[in-house]
């Protein structure tokens, strides 16, 4: 038995990858699959281009690697959160496409709820806002569209999951209807100081119990492959979702230490503990993992656009034929300009959850150009960050700041843009020598699991540091420039 299999199941591809004893790379995989935008704000993706993705690249993986399936521990799964997806339970054939995460259409359904008075009861039982990014009503939305949809829930004939549900659904041969707390607690229907489903929360969607996944803990086991999949029966030992999955692959397994991860938006997760920290500057409060039945919890925050805002550069305006451009970029920027880009192209999500404002640029002159642009973009990124780490230290009364910021995804691999975050937010940036972290939260988790690989101490040790950041900036200027911001971001707002 020499390696574990992780499945990372995101918004745009899925990869397999196959981790040795040492936690290794051996051997992956990666495809592609379309996205589908029927409509304005609407985002769907055909369900089962995320199964046959998810089987074809495991294969791949174990073909790559030259290994007999029967000698893999186990499966750890991460996926993208708060995608919807319902399925006949006789058939597998879903009912309707799924609603991607990124989906706006149930922003009506949102309103109407909390114009009745709902959101309080909402955040006080999930930890999370009334925000169609969740998952709980994108399944009434398609309960309440499809004919028939919630009658035959209620006869027991539909299935409701997130995405990891789907996959182990099918993985397993339809015997395994299950999913992990921490993407339960994303669905808006999970009580998470109670640890399972709120009825009342249910109610008040109108969505039957009857569909809902049974939930386990984040490593646990979730069933048993079809051996006619991969030419052997594989356990599946962890389920994570994607954010959550970082931050175990970042070890950040004590209170106060903090991830960030930095792909087309930002996602900032600060551990708790054992104790749910109720938020007053609209932060989630969430789980982190649970083992064992306890769980560890989260505050979290969510940047909608980090990554992304390189793509527009490159493919909104042309200005940047890759994105490591803006790297060299900013570094021949003009220091006499300082230009300010908030860039709420969709809105801004944490703190401020505005969805209606629209980005901005502040600063102009006749001589700003691409190395300004790169300039400003990159910094509109730690900017953001800081934003999220003030709201959480504000919330999070333990005073303590954290010391560390341990930052992982593609936007991180750029230097400057690291260099900035470590100045402007006044902490140390540490990037770990892995940058794809979820895959290696996922296969820690089975492979923890499956007594494989080391308990969470031994796994912490084993972290590597690829490169660490310290601030070099004063602070006055370090002030000036982020109250700047803050004012950019006002204007943006009262626009």
């Amino acid at each position: 038995m020499t390696h574990i299999l992780a499945i990372d199941q995101g918004t745009t591809s899925t990869r397999a990858i196959l981790f040795d004893g040492d936690m290794r790379i051996t051997a992956s995989a990666q495809e592609e699959f379309e996205q589908h935008f029927p409509s304005s704000g609407w985002v769907e993706h055909e369900a089962d281009d995320l199964w046959e993705t998810t089987a074809a690249t495991c294969r791949a993986a174990i073909e790559k690697a030259g290994i007999e399936p029967g000698k893999i521990q186990g499966i750890g799964i991460t996926n993208q959160r708060e995608t919807v997806v319902v399925w006949e339970k006789s058939t597998g054939r879903p009912i309707h496409r799924a609603i991607v995460w990124q989906d706006r259409r149930t922003s009506e359904i949102c309103q109407e709820l909390r114009a009745k008075g709902y959101e309080d009861q909402v955040i006080e039982k999930t930890g999370l806002l009334l925000d169609p990014y969740f998952s709980g009503t994108k399944l009434k939305w398609i309960l309440d569209n499809v004919d028939g949809a919630r009658d035959r829930a209620r006869k027991g004939e539909l299935l409701f999951g997130t995405v990891d549900t789907w996959l182990i659904w099918h993985l397993t041969g339809g015997k395994s209807h299950v999913t992990d707390a921490t993407n339960a607690c994303r669905t808006l229907l999970y009580d998470i100081y109670k640890g399972r489903w709120s009825t009342t929360i249910a109610k008040m969607l109108d969505i039957p119990m009857e569909m809902l996944p049974e939930i386990r803990d984040t490593a646990d086991d979730f069933g048993v492959t079809r051996g006619d999949l991969f030419g052997a029966e594989i356990p599946i030992l962890g389920v994570a979702g994607d954010q959550q999955a970082a931050t175990i692959g970042q070890a950040c397994f004590k209170p106060g230490m903090l991830k960030s991860t930095y792909g087309t938006g930002c996602f900032a997760l600060l551990n708790t503990g054992d104790t749910p920290v109720k938020s007053s500057h609209r932060l989630l409060t969430t789980v982190a993992y649970r083992f064992d039945g306890k769980p560890t919890y989260a505050l979290e925050g969510s940047i909608f656009i980090a990554g992304a805002v390189v793509q527009w550069l490159r493919d909104g305006l042309g200005i940047i034929d890759k994105a490591s451009a803006t790297q060299d970029l900013a570094e021949k920027a003009d220091d006499g300009q300082d230009l300010v880009l908030v860039p709420a192209f969709t809105g801004l999500g944490a703190p401020y959850w505005n969805a209606d404002c629209r980005g901005a640029v502040f600063g102009l002159t006749r001589s700003s150009g691409p190395a300004e642009f790169s300039k400003a973009a990159l910094q509109s990124v730690g900017f953001q960050t800081r934003d999220l780490l003030e709201a959480m230290q504000a919330d999070w009364e333990s005073g303590e700041e954290p010391e560390t910021l341990r930052v992982d995804g593609g936007m991180s691999a750029s230097n400057w843009a690291m260099q900035f975050l470590s100045d402007i937010i006044g902490a140390k940036v540490d990037r770990p020598k892995i940058l794809e972290t979820t895959a290696v939260g996922a296969a820690w988790l089975a492979g923890m699991r499956a007594g494989f690989y080391p308990d969470q101490e031994g796994f912490a040790q084993r972290w590597e540091i690829d490169r660490s950041f310290d601030p070099a900036m004063d602070d006055a200027e370090r002030q000036t420039k982020y109250e700047r911001w803050k004012r950019a971001v006002q204007a943006t707002m009262d626009v």
